[in-house]
């Protein structure tokens, strides 16, 4: 556990509020405390109000803010006076209790305070620290945790058994905390949950907490070599982390875990040693079948990761779960979340994460991962043993957490889908990669150029350096797709050369093998390789052609770009009555005069104008409306063809040309 505090980046001593930005970023930037939104920080200060007054204020992390990039207004201000009456409550539902900390914010503009406000507002010190440490949970997952952190860190803590987070915890510590005075020790320890330090200060606070954390984990390391040193013949060899499954496998796991929980979802994949090896426990089914290493967990992972690949089965007994935890007296009722599983564990596949958008899927595989380093350390130490069924359903169904779902408005269009798009760099291809992120989607991008690589940020997008007519390049970069994403539900061919104007009569061998080897061989092969993972979208798959109005009305000067054009679409064509029984649908955007392309040159462009016998501005918008046609407005189209307003339409030519009298 590094001390990650540089009195030289530290704010000043007088702004307390940045001083607990600065803190909780440290906390936040070490995954072995905390992990995506995790853990808590606050700050005791005095705010003015609206009438000029002081008042003695709690400064504490909002709801939806992520300790590693927290800034100031993530922090929510209140009252410090009116939560210390609301602890006085012997009785309050979390929901009142959410209601009344909204009532003591001295902004009703700022977040959603901390679920574990009040037991902030108990802890007298100013600066209060809480993660959810892994080594502290390894110990606190064990039969005897109480005991052993007793002996990791001595007597100076105070070990609470698990309570439900919100008014329950806070109930439970303010009557334990009563009395106690000035002699308070510096470290509160929560069964199963996590790790509180406090100070006075920012830093003495910060030094507790990777103090402790870091005794924990000597503790486990000086147990775990000695538990090692004895050799166990239960282990069964794993693969390497560079095994790769076969990608149609890990597609088809995506698209019954989708069609279980109802919706498109996102398949990550995780082929590093560690999840390979957990995998490959001969013991899986036992010690990955105890629950999350915190409850705060199950909302990202569910209470149980699915073991191997029968998706009916795991959402079966979800269901049974569900049933045998519900309260039929919930009040409101509990609506049961999707059975379908958020993580798969699996000899071939390694460790899958699911989630309705790339981000996450991230954060279940990231959680998880800790989990494995969790689960194998406590194994060694005794057993790893989480908390029982009754007090996971509990956080899963907790009422806030319910609110939520009844509050969530609508997903994105392409929410849980995968495109692949070619020629992503520049022009056409880049423009369709925003539109269809824009709309929701996950998007991998190939091209030659370096530029690919941050066309979009992650984790929605996925650039990938590829030459389309590399066969062996382009398999790889669809199978990088698939353990990023797991699968492709639309390919958007865009890649194409256009090349200098050259009549007929000066045909050139080179340029033409070249611009069809491009635009159209590498469509053919692509399309090949990409057929499996199409059928397997989970809502349908689709494929969009970007064509060109050469197709229909070649120009004199371009015999290779036309022709290589024309059989393209020839070949969406066909595609489209082959693949119409696996429900893809094929379709072709012809775009024309689209000059902010890579295909277009200054020099290409003037020498069309002249040939045509307009200036550059007239040739430009030679077009029946006189409009421009952009990038953009070609990736738009092409977005809409991949929606459901066009799910009955395959085969189709569509024109994106502002009008042309030779086609019309």
């Amino acid at each position: 556990m590094r001390n990650r505090w540089d009195e030289n980046e530290a704010p000043a001593d007088g702004d307390l509020l940045d001083q607990c930005v600065y803190v909780s970023r440290l906390l936040g930037a070490d995954p072995d405390l905390v992990l995506h939104g995790g853990g808590n920080t606050s700050v005791k200060t005095v705010s003015r109000d609206a009438l000029g007054r002081d008042v003695d204020s709690l400064q504490v992390k909002g709801s939806g803010w992520d300790l590693a990039t927290i800034q100031r207004p993530g922090f929510a201000p209140l009252r410090l006076a009116r939560l210390r009456e609301i602890l006085e409550a012997e009785s309050l539902s979390d929901s009142a209790m959410m209601n009344e900390l909204r009532c003591a914010l001295l902004d009703a503009s700022a977040p959603d305070p901390s679920v574990e406000t009040l037991l902030h507002a108990l802890i007298p010190d100013t600066f209060v620290l809480h993660t959810h440490a892994d080594a502290v949970l390894t110990l606190t997952n064990l039969d005897d945790g109480e005991a052993r952190i007793r002996e990791a860190l001595g007597e100076d803590h105070i070990a609470v058994p698990y309570v439900m987070p919100g008014f329950d915890l806070a109930k439970y510590c303010r009557d334990q905390l009563r009395g106690r005075g000035d002699a308070l020790p510096q470290t509160m320890i929560l069964l199963r949950h996590g790790v509180f330090t406090y100070g006075e200060s920012a830093r003495a606070a910060y030094d507790r907490m990777i103090e402790v954390v870091g005794r924990a984990e000597q503790y486990i390391a000086e147990r775990t070599r000695a538990a090692r040193s004895t050799p166990t013949p239960t282990m069964q060899a794993s693969p390497s982390e560079t095994t790769a499954p076969d990608i149609l496998d890990v597609a088809s796991l995506r698209q019954a875990v989708s069609r279980v929980a109802g919706v498109p979802m996102i398949a990550t994949r995780s082929a590093d040693a560690a999840s390979a090896e957990f995998c490959y426990r001969p013991d899986l089914a036992t010690v990955s079948q105890q629950g999350p290493a915190t409850p705060d967990h199950v909302i990202r992972t569910k209470r149980l990761p699915m073991t191997g690949r029968d998706v009916d089965a795991y959402a079966k007994e979800y269901v049974a779960y569900y049933e045998s935890q519900e309260s039929p007296d919930a009040d409101p009722p509990t609506t049961m979340v999707d059975p379908a599983p958020r993580i798969a564990l699996d000899r071939d596949l390694g460790l899958v994460a699911f989630g309705r958008r790339p981000k996450d899927a991230g954060i279940a595989a990231d959680i998880y991962r800790h989990t494995i380093g969790i689960v194998e350390r406590a194994e060694e130490l005794g057993g790893y043993r989480a908390l029982s069924a009754a007090d996971v359903f509990s956080v899963e169904y907790w009422e806030l957490e319910q609110a939520k779902l009844r509050r969530a408005g609508g997903t994105p269009e392409f929410a849980g889908e995968v495109a692949l798009v070619t020629g992503a760099a520049s022009g056409i291809g880049r423009a369709c990669v925003k539109a269809l992120v824009a709309r929701g989607a996950a998007v991998v991008g190939l091209d030659v150029e370096d530029a690919v690589t941050s066309i979009a940020p992650a984790p929605d997008y996925l650039g990938v350096v590829t030459d389309v007519t590399d066969s062996g390049a382009v398999k790889d970069a669809i199978a990088q797709a698939v353990d990023r994403f797991g699968g492709i539900d639309m390919l958007i061919a865009s890649a194409g050369v256009f090349g200098p104007s050259r009549a007929m009569s000066d045909f050139d061998p080179q340029q033409w093998h070249g611009t069809l080897s491009v635009n159209t061989e590498a469509f053919a092969a692509l399309l090949s390789q990409v057929h499996g993972l199409l059928k397997l979208a989970p809502r349908y798959g689709r494929v969009v052609l970007i064509g060109s109005k050469n197709t229909a009305a070649p120009g004199p000067g371009a015999a290779a770009y036309s022709a290589s054009k024309a059989a393209a679409t020839q070949l969406a064509r066909v595609a489209a009555l082959e693949w119409a029984g696996d429900g893809i649908r094929v379709n072709v955007v012809h775009p024309d005069a689209v000059f902010d392309t890579g295909l277009w040159t200054p020099e290409i462009i003037e020498a069309r104008a002249a040939h045509y016998g307009m200036t550059v501005e007239q040739y430009k918008r030679r077009n029946l409306l006189r409009t421009e046609v952009t990038s953009e407005v070609v990736g738009a189209v092409v977005a809409d063809v991949c929606g459901p307003s066009f799910r009955a339409t395959t085969g189709a030519q569509i024109p994106v040309d502002g009008g042309s009298d030779r086609i019309i």
